[in-house]
């Protein structure tokens, strides 16, 4: 049964016109399937779709990123990769199952694969946590990301949770410091990594997994601190100003995009990408190839010193610029005219109006 959004009712009644003219079973029994109105009525259909899908804000953009048909990091996974070997347990607690983790090969080449796991209905949701990780998931994530760069395996991550799980139990064995420390161990191989926003990246819970050198996103998922309802209620009090906290959290992929916090965008079929799943996973696929393939001549220092560019770069395109050399992989700072004119003024004051008061004693003398 295909689930629908506020937004689709129109689509959500066309398509089920066509169900019923694709039936030979009519109100006078067996009749000749229409085959034109059906050709007609999925003609409108695709408008209908194209119209809506490309005037989306960034509230139902959320919608989008959270349906409940959308492909999930496991469908991913067994469409992508071959030879997956699942790995469980952070050897101090227990393991997480709101992550799989695991090596596999993707164009013969091994990789570690983490993927934030949702759950594809009520039974195996509660059991994932609905894609909310516990610190014995983030600790396990560390222990395979550390085992891949002892190995020089690239690690690529597909995100897509909520948030981390904020319960009192996953407090008290160390939720913040199991983010924390998962951010770091990110932030610190020397291999590449690649993490991919399929669905929610929300707050530290997203962070600790998409500290990478590339980070992508499909087309209709979003990425952000909080989420809107929580933004709105902490903001306004009022949840239901959901849609204007998610205009001005910027968190879709085009926006971020073009504030240089996420790589690259990988374009969803008409619809979303639960319309489609085969198609997004084969894009999804030769996004990682490509990626991969443009880290392979660096070595493992241009590799970590990319990633610390990257992320030092961020939202200081005003007041820092890149170093020159990537192999430092330091900043420096690039200061407006306007502000080295006005810190030179203040800088030289004394100067300036020495200067200042020669000239109109001189004026005067003149004058007189």
């Amino acid at each position: 049964m295909k689930n629908y959004l506020d937004f689709e009712k129109e689509i959500k009644a066309l398509e089920q016109e066509v169900d019923g003219l694709k039936s030979p079973f009519g109100s006078e029994g067996i009749s000749e399937v229409d085959t034109n109105k059906i050709k007609n009525t999925q003609k409108e259909i695709n408008q209908k779709l194209e119209e809506i899908y490309s005037n989306l804000n960034s509230w139902q953009k959320t919608q989008v990123a959270r349906h409940e048909d959308r492909p999930k990091a496991n469908y991913y996974i067994k469409k992508i990769f071959s030879q997956f070997t699942l790995l469980s347990g952070d050897r101090y607690f227990g393991d997480d199952k709101s992550v799989i983790a695991g090596f596999g090969l993707i164009d013969n080449k091994s990789v570690l694969i983490i993927g934030q796991e949702k759950g594809e209905d009520l039974n195996s949701r509660i059991e994932r946590n609905f894609g909310m990780m516990r610190p014995e998931g983030y600790r396990k994530c560390i222990r395979l990301m550390k085992l891949a760069d002892r190995f020089q395996i690239p690690v690529i991550s597909f995100i897509d949770t909520p948030g981390a799980y904020p319960g009192l139990g996953a407090e008290q064995r160390g939720q913040a410091s199991a983010i924390a420390n998962s951010i770091e161990c990110c932030m610190s191989l020397t291999v590449p990594n690649i993490s991919i926003i399929i669905g929610e990246g929300g707050s530290g819970g997203a962070i600790a997994l998409a500290s990478s050198n590339k980070v992508i996103m499909l087309e209709n998922s979003i990425y952000s601190v909080i989420s809107p309802e929580g933004c709105a209620s902490i903001l306004w009090r009022d949840p239901s100003k959901s849609l204007q906290a998610a205009e001005a959290m910027k968190l879709t992929a085009k926006d971020l995009l073009k504030l240089k916090i996420i790589d690259e965008i990988i374009s969803e079929p008409l619809g979303g990408a639960h319309r489609d799943p085969e198609t997004i996973a084969s894009d999804i696929k030769h996004s990682i190839i490509k990626n991969l393939n443009s880290f392979k001549n660096f070595s493992k220092e241009e590799i970590y010193d990319h990633r610390k560019s990257k992320f030092l770069q961020i939202g200081r395109d005003q007041g820092f610029s890149k170093s020159a050399s990537l192999s430092d992989g330091g900043l420096s700072y690039n200061e407006s005219g306007l502000r080295k004119l006005k810190l030179h003024l203040e800088k030289n004051k004394y100067l300036y109006g020495g200067i200042g008061l020669v000239v109109i004693s001189g004026l005067i003398a003149l004058l007189s």
